[in-house]
């Protein structure tokens, strides 16, 4: 399993620096030069003297893989440069003020998934075909297909503005946080239900359960114990990707509900051409990415170690 594990993390140090390249390489794309988008987000008509001052201070007068290692080392020691927009302000700082609302707000969303999905897709698969059941597909299948944004904007109209039972917008309590979070994990809710169903409902058909069944273990423990540990794996590999998702796509749910998080600061970063910030969510969205992938694969690992041998 020690084996399994270092090489998982092995092949994630490549990824890991790959990202890294791949984000610096972002400014060096762009169609304009970074230094006269600098002073042109800022109000300051460019001059060529006024371009050449701002390369120089930006560091693009250097050569490009002088730079990609000097702005890793910088990103290794959290320090991913000036915003364009303010100049007075450093990314790390606009980063650190909006992280952890987005990360309350993913959290929040992560504990609705798993403590509303997990309970009703196994009552679904013991109840296969019952009343519950299909009323629950039915509801699974429109809460796959509704947009965030649609219902984000159904929930604010009546729990908001006709009830009042939630804020509108802020995140000054943790009621602010309710709907933007049902919002956002509605859709994952939906997809974890009918994978934990369908996962559950092959898995209590095995042998094994049928022996267990056999042996005289109680119903409860031949659902939890036996059936559900065995077919959460798939589950556990999508939530591995949900987690990025969560985090990653919080833009539009931040927007409507006027959260301060970082995808608010991604899209005001885009709309306002302030480069150095989306280089900085990039990297980070890329290092979350092959991270949670990482932790899910070791926790896939302990669950069922038969995975480490196959690897071996």
């Amino acid at each position: 399993m020690k084996k399994y594990i270092i090489k998982r993390i092995l092949i994630s140090i490549p990824l890991i620096i790959g990202i890294t390249f791949i984000a610096f390489c972002l400014i060096n794309l762009i169609p304009s030069d970074p230094a006269e988008v600098a002073l042109r987000v800022n109000d300051i008509t460019p001059t060529d003297a006024d371009i050449h001052r701002m390369r120089e201070l930006l560091g693009l007068n250097r050569p490009f893989l002088l730079r990609y290692f000097d702005w890793l080392w910088k990103s290794l020691h959290f320090d991913f440069g000036i915003s364009y927009v303010n100049t007075n302000r450093k990314v790390a700082d606009e980063i650190a003020r909006t992280l952890p609302v987005t990360l309350k707000l993913a959290g929040i969303s992560l504990v609705m998934i798993l403590s509303i999905s997990i309970p009703i897709g196994v009552l679904c698969a013991v109840k296969k075909n019952s009343f519950f059941d299909r009323i629950t597909r039915i509801i699974v299948f429109f809460g796959t297909a509704v947009p965030d944004y649609w219902l984000s904007l159904i929930l604010l109209s009546i729990f908001a503005l006709k009830l009042n039972i939630f804020p509108i917008s802020g995140a000054d309590s943790l009621l602010g946080y309710i709907l933007p979070s049902f919002a956002l994990s509605m859709s994952y809710i939906s997809t974890y239900i009918r994978l934990i169903r369908t996962n559950m409902i092959e898995t209590l058909e095995e042998d094994h359960i049928y022996y267990a069944k056999v042996r005289g273990l109680s119903k409860k423990s031949i659902i939890f114990k036996h059936a559900l540990k065995n077919s959460i794996h798939s589950s556990l590999n999508a939530l591995g990707m949900s987690i990025v998702k969560l985090v990653a796509g919080t833009f539009i749910i931040e927007n409507i509900f006027v959260l301060p998080g970082i995808g608010r600061l991604c899209v005001q970063a885009i709309f306002g051409r302030d480069y150095p910030v989306i280089q900085a969510y990039i990297l980070l969205m890329g290092i979350l990415f092959v991270g949670c992938n990482l932790l899910v694969d070791i926790v896939n690992c302990y669950i069922d170690p038969r995975l480490a041998e196959t690897e071996d």
